[in-house]
């Protein structure tokens, strides 16, 4: 398993007043899969993700990545770990206005370590697995915005993760350029990457393999993705 969660929970406590904004998720995804999770605002899909991604952790229950309990680390480890282990896609791009598509993509090897020389390369390796190695000068602004979502995904890619991790990673494309970026999705996972995707838009949430539906905090059976893609929804 990539991800395997169990019993876990997260619970925001201000003053006197607590929010339980997960509560006891159980999920299990293998290497290689492709799965959308999808749920209204306030469903817990936001806590769910920067859970899923290292970004913050349980207040209970275990959360295994690639094998290891990342449940309790501390920041400094899950740095690391966001680092070598996780892909991030965001909905805004998250691009410096005033670097090349290259040097946005070398970024995280930057902080990795990684000597410029091997840097260029490997970033200009993963400009070319997302179609663009011919935009390597290019700063954002130059870009249509599915390209800047494509130069994302190659700064995702350049690091080689156990997985990609996409938050609502159409949210701001029109509809060709959303359809662009989510072929691209289906073709890395064709190649063998576990991509793990999080949308409100049960059109998006289609285009993966497996959907989990999750609503009040909790993971749940969704008999609408169920009927509309003909496949089961697993929890």
């Amino acid at each position: 398993m990539i991800i395997e969660l169990a019993g876990v929970r997260k619970t925001y406590a201000t003053g006197a007043i607590s929010v339980e904004a997960l509560r006891g998720i159980d999920v299990r995804i293998g290497e290689g899969e492709y799965v959308a999770i999808i749920g209204p605002s306030g469903s817990g899909k936001s806590t769910l993700m920067h859970i899923l991604g290292c970004l913050d952790v349980p207040t209970e229950g275990r959360y295994e990545l690639a094998g290891r309990d990342v449940s309790h680390l501390d920041e400094v480890a899950l740095a690391r770990i966001r680092n070598q282990e996780i892909g991030f896609v965001f909905q805004q791009f998250n691009l410096l206005a005033s670097q090349t598509a290259l040097r946005n993509v070398a970024l995280p090897l930057v902080y990795a370590g990684v000597k410029a020389d091997e840097r260029e390369r490997r970033a200009r390796l993963a400009l070319e697995r997302v179609g663009l190695a011919d935009r390597a000068d290019h700063r954002p602004g130059e870009l249509s915005g599915g390209q800047q979502q494509r130069v994302a995904v190659a700064r995702a890619l350049v690091t080689e993760p156990s997985m990609i991790l996409a938050d609502e990673p159409t949210g701001n494309l029109d509809s060709v350029s959303s359809a662009d970026v989510l072929r691209l999705f289906r073709e890395l996972h064709n190649s063998g990457r576990t991509i793990v995707l999080i949308t409100h838009e049960r059109e998006v949430a289609d285009r993966a393999d497996r959907v989990l539906g999750i609503y009040d905090g909790r993971i749940r059976d969704d008999e609408t993705a169920a009927a509309s893609t003909g496949r089961g929804i697993t929890r």
